[in-house]
């Protein structure tokens, strides 16, 4: 019996040792098939804003991308996406050129710390246009009007803000100059203009932000001009003129002279050259469902993403526009 047990131990063992070994490789796989999975988080702004929906668009475009995990983050927009990115806590951002320009010059008025070195560009989208919609029961025609009033400037130390100072300091007006001034995004800016508690918001957005559709709808408003010769003494070749067409709103019946400044996706360095060469490529082999989500991207156009960028290309992205004939090929 003795001998039968001595043989039967070491069969026992080695059985034991092949299950937990299959055990192991188990573990060893799934630890590399999680290493291999791939995320993309994209950066946006307030959900009543465009980025938001544009980027949702984009996430489910992306869906497409194999071993891949989506993602949709709402943020104060510019300024808080492109620190992020520089941490590492996206792939992907909707930013404003002009915020690009600050962060890559590391220019802390506008928010940054240091230089944003990590930033890549992927595409210059569409415009943004400045919109200062103000209740028309303020008497509020021009930007002069707006001293002594209650202003709303966008989130503080956002890309809408950094618009708001430029604006005023070439109108002469300072946010001493109005009787209040509240750092909001669109939603709640326009939900204090419904309940008489501002009389006016500044705001850079695609033309048709939901936002000010609905208090156009609401109640009577009006919007206020930038008149070009102000425009030129800003001093930055990110702000150009641009035009609110007629009937872009209800009951805006004429058009109305503008700012407009280039959005642009933006990624970092640290995303990998396949990977930023999807999320090119994705988005302009599906214009239409991203125009789909929202009106402002029909002019996103191929011809102009790398039109005028202040960072770099990825490298990624530069494939895509090399195999797409924007780019010459580099011998």
């Amino acid at each position: 019996m003795r001998t039968i047990i001595n043989q039967v131990l070491p069969i026992h063992s080695i059985s034991k040792k092949i299950t937990l070994g299959l055990l192991s490789i188990a573990l060893l796989l799934g630890t590399s098939i999680h290493a291999q999975q791939k995320y993309i988080n994209i950066l946006t702004g307030g959900t009543s804003g465009v980025y938001y929906p544009l980027g949702v668009a984009l996430s489910q475009i992306y869906t497409k991308i194999p071993d891949t995990k989506i993602s949709v983050q709402a943020t104060k927009a510019s300024v808080e996406n492109l620190n992020l990115l520089q941490q590492g806590k996206g792939e992907l951002a909707f930013v404003l050129g002009d915020a690009v320009a600050d962060a890559w010059a590391g220019n802390v008025e506008a928010g940054f710390k240091t230089k944003l070195d990590r930033l890549r560009a992927i595409a210059a989208i569409y415009p943004n246009y400045i919109q200062i919609i103000a209740n028309k029961e303020s008497g509020i025609k021009t930007l002069a009007d707006l001293k002594g009033k209650r202003v709303s400037v966008g989130a503080a130390k956002s890309g809408t803000e950094l618009n708001a100072r430029a604006i005023f300091k070439a109108a002469g007006l300072s946010y001493q100059d109005f009787a209040k001034v509240e750092f909001l995004p669109y939603a709640e800016s326009v939900e204090l203009i419904k309940n008489r508690q501002l009389d006016a918001t500044l705001q850079s957005s695609g033309l048709g932000m939901a936002a000010f559709r609905d208090l156009a709808t609401t109640m009577p408003v009006v919007f206020i001009p930038i008149p070009e010769d102000l425009i030129k003494s800003i001093g930055s070749e990110a702000y150009a003129s641009g035009i609110i067409p007629a009937n872009t709103y209800e009951g805006q019946t004429q058009d109305i002279p503008t700012v407009i400044i280039t959005n642009i996706l933006v990624s970092h360095d640290k995303v990998s050259d396949e990977i930023a060469y999807q999320m090119t490529k994705g988005i302009f082999e599906n214009l239409q469902n991203i125009q789909n989500a929202h009106s402002a991207a029909k002019d996103i156009h191929l011809e102009q993403a790398i039109k005028n960028l202040p960072i770099p290309l990825h490298t990624g992205a530069k494939r895509y526009y090399q195999e797409v004939g924007l780019i010459k090929s580099e011998l």
